[in-house]
């Protein structure tokens, strides 16, 4: 069987999307999108009529006392295709922004998990891994960029995968 990974990530909203804030962020939502669509090893992204997912509503239980909570989720096709343009310097230059427009939160706010090639996750799919990973750290059931597993079924199996210093985001 083949196989493709999923990611989720999700963010508490400083503000909602309409606050002035938050214009920075929203303006840079097509571009950031439309370089993950052409960039290598992209799959498949979460999104409505508009381009994005911001009116797609997942993870009310994590919004705790913010403005509400956004997520990302897609599909690409493997770990180093994802890493590269997560820590490329496009995604870099938001997240080095990521405090001004979203709250910290001390759990995981990624997670990312094999499927099978085709298969595109719910939301309810996503909550249930980022929820996984935050109780039980990395597992083939859900895990990090940062640690993860090989593709199933590989010699390595379940063996975890500490990526590269440089995968750290220094933001």
């Amino acid at each position: 069987m083949l196989y493709e990974l999923a990611q989720v990530n999700v963010a508490r909203l400083a503000a909602s999307l309409d606050d002035p804030s938050l214009s920075d962020f929203v303006a840079a939502l097509d571009p950031v999108n439309a370089a993950a669509d052409r960039a290598p090893g992209f799959v498949w992204r979460l999104q409505t009529e508009d381009g994005n997912a911001t009116g797609i509503h997942a993870f009310a239980w994590d919004a705790g006392g913010s403005a509400g909570v956004i997520v990302n989720m897609s599909v690409w096709t493997d770990v180093p295709h994802l890493a590269a343009f997560v820590y490329g310097e496009m995604h870099r230059q938001i997240l080095r922004r990521r405090r001004e427009w979203f709250e910290p939160m001390q759990q995981a706010v990624t997670a990312c998990w094999w499927v099978a090639a085709g298969e595109r996750p719910s939301t309810d799919e996503a909550e249930r891994r980022v929820r996984h990973l935050r109780s039980n750290g990395p597992t083939p059931f859900a895990f990090s960029l940062r640690e993860h597993f090989p593709v199933p079924g590989t010699d390595r199996g379940e063996e975890l995968v500490r990526g590269p210093d440089d995968w750290l985001c220094p933001a």
